[in-house]
This record gives C-alpha cells, structure tokens and sequence, in this order.
C-alpha cells in the first residue's frame, strides 16, 4: 500500500541553499547507482502527483528506466548490508550524554522499518512488472521513436484517457512494491551527504586539483554560486581529483575559464 500522508510522497530533497548549485560526483558504481535511482524516483514522484496524461506517461517512462537500474541482483543485499552497518554504528552512540536518544531512536527506527521492508521483497525486483504483457509491450515500443503513438498501441491511449484517478491508482501499484528500495536508498544517501565537512577552497585560472592520500571518499559535492557562471568538470582516481571549471555557455566549444572559482568542497564517505 502506498502511505496516504501525501507529504510521503514527495521527492526525498537534500538540504541545499537555494542559492547554490550542488554538483554531485560519485567515486564508486555503487553510489552511481543509487544516485541514478534517487533521481528516477525523484521524476516518477513528481509526475505522478501531477494530473495530465502526458505526466503519467512521463512517469511510467521513468517506472521503466528504475527497472533497468535496480535489475542488479545485488542491490538489494547491498543496502540491507549497509543499513545494518550503519545501525551498528548507531548503537555505539547509545548512552552518549553528547547524542539525542530521542534522535538516535529515531533514526535507528527509521534504518529498521527500512531494512525489515528490503527484507520482506520477494524475487527479482521488479519482477510483477516483467510479468505484464501490456506494460512490457510498452516498454518495448518506448524504444523506438514516437512507437507508442495512439494507433501503435491503442490500449495505452485508451489508458491515458482514464480518469486522473484511475491513471495513479495503477502507477502508485506499480511503484508501491519498489518503494523499499527508494527508502532504503534515501537514508543511506542522506547519511553519506552528512558524513561531509564543507571546505572553501579557490580554482585558480579555473582549475583545481588534490591529492587523495587515502583518502577513503565515495562522493564529492562541488557547490557554485549561482551566479557564478561555469561548470565543473569533474575527474578523479584513487590518487587525485581533479576539476576544470569551464564557461557555462553550453552552444560554444567549452572552454575553460580564465578567473579565480570560489567553490565549496565535500569529500562524504560513510
């Protein structure tokens, strides 16, 4: 069942100052990957919530790209695994006159629904969808360029002129079975965003570069102001990270920028 306090089903957002702009670069697969579902959850979230059929055709779109994403046969032991490595952490603080019982309750509550949920899915993720004829015939046609006009697949048109009711009824079904994965994912993200102590640091001539030295990251966060008008581009190995702010000009050849770049820097692993 999907949870009927409509505020559950917003987007998970991380804090962030509307005055900046975050850029996120995972250093590990593993975080790619959950950054790339938080953002699919994010999309199928919103335009569900939204009324008009292209919306719900959106979100369908971005149901099917999720189960793309999340058919990793590990995804699942991973953040059971992690959410449990987490509460261990969590229950060493117990006792700790510097740390909110009340907090800590809550938050190993939090992990403990999350995991018991994981725990609870059952075969493939995502594998009820596999099983429907008609969603995986859309899918299919959803690759090929303007394949699910009205007269390709006429029973999706019918579909997309149901009543708004009827249309996220049937999402929220079909999201409702995945939405373990999405919590679980949510707290382990926010945790790792967390970990992160923000440096001020200056690019200079736009270019900034340091050396790992071990250090153990699984994320970088590189935050601009807004009016500052570059991008980062972004690289790293297991012995440096790299960033080369380039003119936010997106038709022009880019090129790099010749002034000094405030920025901040986070390095969060967990």
């Amino acid at each position: 069942m999907m949870p009927e306090d409509p505020a559950l089903m917003m987007p998970y957002q991380h804090a962030q100052n509307t005055a900046v702009i975050t850029y996120e670069y995972p250093l590990s697969e593993r975080i790619r990957t959950l950054l790339r579902l938080e953002d699919l959850f994010d999309k199928v979230l919103h335009f569900l919530l939204a009324d008009g059929a292209y919306e719900h055709h959106t979100a369908l779109l971005a149901l099917f790209e999720i189960l793309d994403v999340a058919s990793r046969a590990d995804l699942k032991v991973d953040l059971v695994q992690e959410l449990e490595r987490q509460r261990q952490i969590l229950l060493s603080f117990r006792d700790n006159p510097q740390i909110s019982e009340e907090a800590l309750s809550g938050a190993l509550y939090e992990i403990e629904q999350a995991s018991s949920a994981l725990l609870a899915m059952a075969g493939r993720i995502g594998q009820y969808l596999r099983e429907s004829e008609w969603l995986m015939a859309i899918r299919s046609r959803t690759a090929i360029p303007g394949g699910v006009c009205e007269f390709d697949l006429p029973s999706y048109h019918f579909w997309l002129n149901r009543s708004t009711d009827k249309r996220r009824q049937d999402l929220q079904a079909w999201l409702a079975p995945m939405l373990p994965i999405r919590d679980g994912l949510t707290i382990i993200l926010r945790l790792l965003r967390d970990s992160g102590h923000i440096e001020r640091q200056l690019a200079k001539h736009g270019s900034f570069q340091v050396m790992m030295s071990g250090r153990n990251a699984q994320l970088v966060r590189v935050g601009l102001n807004h009016e500052i008008l570059v991008l980062p581009e972004i690289s790293a190995n297991k012995y440096a990270f790299n960033i080369r702010f380039v003119a936010s000009d997106i038709v022009a050849r880019p090129r790099q920028s010749e002034n000094d770049i405030p920025f901040d820097l986070t390095f969060c692993s967990l």
